[in-house]
This record gives C-alpha cells, sequence and structure tokens, in this order.
C-alpha cells in the first residue's frame, strides 16, 4: 500500500534511529565516566546498592585513618614509657648498690639518692609532658573514672578496658567466696618440754650446826661461821648474839639449861633458826659444837606465767644508793635487776621478795628453805629475817630453760619457701621463741615466717598457690619429739576465689582479675580479705572508634593511667616515698625501697605490655581487617556500578553502525511518497 500522507517506513526508521541514538549517547556516557550506572534510570536497584556500598567503604576509610591515630597515639605512649622504665631501672641498681653500706660511705650513699631524686623528677616532668595534639597521654587524664577508691579492702586496681555503652557507665560487683590463704605448717607444744613456771633460787650464806650427840640435839641455822658457848657465871641469864660472824650462847653453867630454852633464844636473833630435834637436858659451855654447811635459806623467784618466755631471764643484785630496795624487769634484754637498798633490814630475804612482787608483774617472790621450797610455817618467820651480804652480793643468776618450751633433742632441719631454703641447727634446750627468731631472721630469703605463740607455727609471708612452706627434718637426736609433732611438712596456700559480675575471676594470691568484652580489669584486695564490695566505673578512658558504624561493640576504650610518682606503686607503698626524707629514703629504709621499685617496675611493664598487645592485636589487626573489608566492598561496588569498557566498546561501536544504517534507513523511506509522481504521470 502506497501512502503520502502516513509515511509508515518512515516513522519505523525514525523510531529506530532514536533508539540507536539513545544507545550510543548510553555507551559515549558509560565510556567517558567509566560508570555503568550514572542516574537513578541506568539502573535503581543497583544504584541503591551501589549507594549503600559506598556509604560503608567511606565509613571504613574513615575506620582505617581512626586505627592509625590510635596506633600512633600508643606508640607515643609506649615510647615515654619506655624511657620511664629505663631510670626505673637505673633506679634500681642505684638503690641495691646502696644496700652495700659496709662498703660504700655515707657521702657515695648520699649520691646515689642525688640521682634516684634526679630520676623521680624525669619520671614526674615525663608524666607531664608526654601529649599527642595537646592531649596528655601519661598523666592520668586518660585512666578510668570510677567510685572504687572509697572501697577500703582495695589495695590496688587497674582498670585496662572498659565499655560504658550508652549508659556511661558500668556497675562492678565483686563477690569474694574463698578469701586467699598463706601455706602453714605447725609443731605442736608435743614437739618441745612440758611448760612449766620458769624459777631461779638464790641462797643466803646459811650454815646449820648442832649443839648435842646424835640424838639429843639443837639444831641452828643461821647466818654465821661459827659457834661459841660461853659461861656468863653464876645466875646468868641465857642469850645469844652474832658478832663478827660468831654466834655467842651465853649460859650459866652451874644451872641446868634446856635445849628448848637455848632455842627460844636463838629464835630472837635475826638471821637465826633454832629447833629441839631431840630432848638435850643441859646445855653448858662445854658442850660440844660441830659445824656442817648446807645449802640454806634463800629467794625462790618464780615467773608468774608458765613457757619458755620467762628461760633464760639473768637476775642480777646490785648495791643501791637509795634507801628502799627496788625491783624491776627490762623484757628486751630478759633481766630482772633488784637493787638493794641502803635502808635497816633492806637486805634481808623478805623485803628483796616484797620489792619483786611490788614491782614487776612477770614474777612472784618468796623466802624459801634449803630445798628451795617454801619454808615450814613455824620457819617462816625466822627465814625472813636471813640477808644478803651487800658487801659480797651473789653474783649473777638466771632461769636457765626452766620454763620448758625447749627442744628435748638436738635438731638440723631445711625450711624452704617460694623465695628459697635455709638449714638450720638446733641444740637441746633451744627454746621455739629461739628458733623463730632464727627463722624470722632470714623470712625475706625464705619466703617462711615463724611464730611461737601456740606451738611452733611456720607461716609463709605471701598469699597463694605460689606461697609454701616445707620442712625437711635432717636429723634429731635421741628422745626428740619436733618432727613427730609437726602437722605436715610441706603446704601450698591458696588464691583467692571469686567473681565479677557474675564472672569467674582468675586469683593470684590476693589479686584478682578478669577480661570480657565489656570489661578488663585486675586489682588486689587487703591480704587475707574475703569481704564483698561493688563501686562504678562512670566515665573516664581513651576511647578509639575502630569500626565503620559509632556502636558501643565497635568502639575500644582503653585506660592509661598515671606514671607520676604519686600515683605509681603497690602494696608495698608509692614510688615518691624514695625520694630524700621520704619513708623509704636510702638511709631511712633501703629493703622498703627495692620492694616499692620493684612493684613499680612490674606496674610500668605492665602498661607497656598491655598497650603493645592493644596496639598489635586489636589494631593493627583491625587495619589488615578493614583494608580488607574495603577492598571486598570496593569490588563489590565496582561491579556494580562501574562500566565494562570492553562491553561498552563493542556496544558503542554497535550504536554507531545502527545509527548510520538507521540513518541512510530513514532517508531511503523519506523517498518512497516521491515515487506517487511515477504512478500520476
Amino acid at each position: 500500500m502506497t501512502r503520502i500522507n502516513t509515511n509508515v517506513s518512515s516513522l519505523v526508521a525514525q523510531n529506530r534511529l532514536q533508539s540507536s541514538n539513545n544507545d550510543l549517547q548510553q555507551s559515549l556516557t558509560r565510556l567517558s565516566t567509566g560508570l555503568r550506572i550514572n542516574s537513578g534510570s541506568d539502573d535503581p536497584a543497583g544504584l541503591l546498592a551501589s549507594e549503600a556500598l559506598r556509604s560503608e567503604i567511606t565509613g571504613l576509610t574513615k575506620s582505617i585513618s581512626n586505627t592509625q591515630r590510635a596506633s600512633q597515639i600508643i606508640s607515643t605512649a609506649d615510647s615515654a614509657l619506655g624511657q620511664v622504665s629505663n631510670l626505673l631501672n637505673d633506679v634500681r641498681g642505684l638503690v641495691v648498690e646502696a644496700a652495700n653500706s659496709g662498703a660504700l660511705s655515707k657521702e657515695e650513699i648520699a649520691a646515689n639518692q642525688l640521682q634516684i631524686d634526679s630520676s623521680l623528677e624525669a619520671i614526674n616532668r615525663i608524666a607531664q609532658t608526654t601529649t599527642f595534639q595537646g592531649r596528655k597521654l601519661l598523666d592520668g587524664s586518660q585512666d578510668f573514672v570510677s567510685t572504687i577508691g572509697s572501697v577500703s579492702s582495695v589495695s590496688d586496681v587497674s582498670i585496662d578496658q572498659a565499655n560504658l555503652g550508652k549508659t556511661g557507665q558500668i556497675d562492678v560487683e565483686v563477690v569474694i567466696s574463698s578469701a586467699a590463704e598463706k601455706a602453714s605448717a605447725t609443731a605442736s607444744d608435743a614437739g618441745f618440754s612440758a611448760a612449766a613456771q620458769a624459777t631461779s633460787t638464790t641462797e643466803a650464806s646459811v650454815n646449820t650446826f648442832t649443839i648435842g650427840d646424835a640424838t639429843n640435839n639443837v639444831t641452828i641455822e643461821g647466818q654465821f661461821d661459827s659457834v661459841v658457848i660461853e659461861d656468863g657465871g653464876g645466875g646468868a641469864t641465857t642469850a645469844a648474839s652474832i658478832t663478827d660472824g660468831v654466834l655467842t650462847i651465853t649460859v650459866d653453867d652451874a644451872a641446868t639449861v634446856t635445849g628448848a630454852a637455848v632455842a627460844t633464844v636463838l629464835n630472837g636473833v635475826a638471821g637465826v633458826y633454832a629447833e629441839e630435834t631431840g630432848t638435850l637436858a643441859d646445855v653448858d659451855a662445854a658442850a660440844a659444837a660441830d659445824a656442817t654447811a648446807i645449802e640454806g635459806a634463800g629467794l625462790a623467784i618464780t615467773a608468774a606465767d608458765a613457757g619458755g618466755d620467762y628461760n633464760n631471764v639473768s637476775i642480777n643484785y646490785v648495791a643501791g644508793t637509795g634507801a628502799t630496795t627496788t625491783a624491776s624487769y627490762d623484757d628486751d634484754q630478759k633481766s630482772l635487776t633488784v637493787t638493794i637498798g641502803t635502808g635497816a633490814g633492806e637486805n634481808s630475804l623478805a623485803t628483796i621478795a616484797a620489792a619483786i612482787n611490788s614491782g614487776t608483774t612477770e614474777f612472784d617472790a618468796e623466802v624459801a628453805d634449803g630445798s628451795g621450797s617454801t619454808p615450814a610455817a613455824a620457819k617462816v618467820t625466822e627465814y625472813g629475817e636471813f640477808t644478803l651480804d651487800t658487801d659480797n652480793l651473789p653474783a649473777e643468776a638466771s632461769t636457765g630453760n626452766t620454763g620448758g618450751e625447749v627442744l628435748n633433742a638436738d635438731l638440723v632441719f631445711q625450711l624452704s619457701g617460694s623465695d628459697g631454703a635455709e638449714t638450720f641447727n638446733f641444740g637441746a634446750g633451744t627454746t621455739k621463741a629461739q628458733i623463730a627468731a632464727a627463722v624470722n631472721l632470714v623470712s625475706d630469703s625464705t619466703g617462711v615466717e615463724a611464730d611461737s605463740t601456740s606451738g611452733l607455727e611456720f607461716t609463709s609471708t605471701g598469699f597463694g598457690s605460689d606461697a609454701l612452706v616445707d620442712i625437711d627434718v635432717i636429723s634429731e637426736g635421741a628422745g626428740g619429739t619436733f618432727k613427730g609433732s609437726l602437722d605436715n611438712t610441706r603446704s601450698t596456700g591458696a588464691d583467692i576465689v571469686a567473681t565479677v559480675n557474675g564472672v569467674e575471676a582468675n586469683g593470684s594470691g590476693n589479686s584478682l582479675s578478669i577480661n570480657t568484652s565489656s570489661l578488663d580489669l585486675s586489682l588486689t584486695v587487703d591480704d587475707g580479705s574475703s569481704t564483698n564490695f561493688s563501686f562504678s566505673i562512670t566515665g573516664g578512658g581513651a576511647t578509639f572508634q575502630l569500626g565503620p558504624d559509632v556502636t558501643s561493640t565497635q568502639q575500644a576504650s582503653l585506660g592509661i593511667g598515671s606514671v607520676s610518682t604519686g600515683q605509681l606503686g603497690g602494696a608495698s607503698g608509692r614510688l615518691y616515698e624514695l625520694g630524700s626524707g621520704q619513708a623509704k629514703s636510702l638511709t631511712n629504709d633501703v629493703e622498703g625501697a627495692a620492694k616499692v621499685i620493684d612493684e613499680v617496675i612490674g606496674k610500668v611493664v605492665g602498661l607497656r605490655g598491655r598497650l603493645g598487645s592493644f596496639q598489635s592485636t586489636t589494631l593493627e589487626s583491625n587495619l589488615v581487617s578493614l583494608n580488607e573489608t574495603k577492598a571486598n566492598l570496593q569490588e563489590a561496588e565496582s561491579s556494580i556500578r562501574d562500566a565494562d569498557f570492553a562491553q561498552e566498546s563493542a556496544n558503542l561501536t554497535r550504536a554507531q553502525i545502527l545509527v548510520q544504517s538507521g540513518t541512510n534507513v530513514l532517508s531511503l523511506a523519506n523517498q518512497n511518497p516521491r515515487n506517487v509522481l511515477s504512478l500520476l504521470g
């Protein structure tokens, strides 16, 4: 059908040419931009997907930048901490050198102290000047803020990481189900001789004389050297007196003087006691006077309490210048001193006993007979009149081991603890207190101390499973009971058992720690504490955004505590105490200084290790992960949005050919109406 009003072929050719032009334009656009999607109409779904990927890629790019920045901050802090470690090591060397006081002069020790002071100042300076773009890193401003300071049973705490979440606070509850324990082993009292009241007897110079024969006699005890019986003449009254050590008994030879009468007279003389031990019908100047020296009356001194605490107490008698007799006891020197007064009768045994009883609470004293026991009631008064010779006072006496609680045989044992071992050698008669003192003398080398309050208890100086008490009895003499009295020969302590917010904590001695996704902390409670407590972490810390989304799970909060000398330290003290004039300076407590510096070095090394671990395991691994994720997302976004140049080049060629072909076809189609003229002609 031939028409001139409607050229259908031309219309078809125009449409095809328009379509080919559109294809050509699209190919040119894609090839010029490199993108397959240049507008939403190109691929609505693809545009949505690619824009979402672009958003993620943008977040990842900033996360990578954040992680790199965080790593730079940690590196800056670690570099400063490395210098602090060097200074602390120098300080430790100076402390150890100063402990050699036998070889160093005071001037050299003072020079060491001056170096320590300079190092402490340098550490404080580092704490204040270590910054990153104006932000101080080591002054404590990057540490977490908590209410732990109000918990009295906590001696040390370190909050390494805390995720405060949306609330900006973490409540921490610590429940201690079992306190840390020391290792211990006890030798019971059965390992030593039985406890008794230590005693010592000081004897007066007393002789015994007998007047008469073996059957009928008068026995005379007293402080005199000889006895003289003389005739006083007719009607003489029976009498007695002591002059220059001679007891003179005066009788009437012509009369019958019975032994009972003589005993009565003698008992009226100070320092003399007499009794008629057999009926003596008559005493005269011709009566025999046989002298026999014996242990006479004395002063029995007894400890108020039973036990070895009063073994080997020395008893000293000194002539005083005051009128009154006094007594005092020096517990440190274990010495009882009796000062004899110059007043009349102040040197009598009774007066001295009264002075001891009133002047001390540790001892009781009383006049005793020759056997060292309290005399019969009839003798008390007479013995109480006996005296000590102030011109020839008794030599120093001692209670010896009469208080008991001493080894029954020679003993050799090795004592081992967590810090080392020591061998001890004790002879029979050594007291519990002496053994305990020897053990405590080297407790810093063994890690074991001893107490003799009840039996002999050996305990570790430290707490926890690392604490050890091991007693190896190498030899014990015949009759020894020490080894058999031990309740055990090897013991270890126990670590604290606790939960933190329901999570079982790792226990080590009195310290506990947890490390979860939301909380990483370690703390130390007072020795053996079992008190539950709670506190809150209310802010602070250095927060790093490590992921593309601003959520708490893609953030890391790290606590960096202060390294100033006022904050660095532990259970043994703070670093500033090593300064001149402080409690643990080289001249005041070099051993305490060594303990503090060791704890501080451990703290700084631990902080460096924690920062290094955060940098290597968290930041660096996060950086690798982010880069890989970014690459994958970019690949995914490229596959959706970027143009395939090979395909688009082919499409361009095709479109160009179709446009040229369409143009030619349209030209031909437009010529069709002209063919009508041939029909009209």
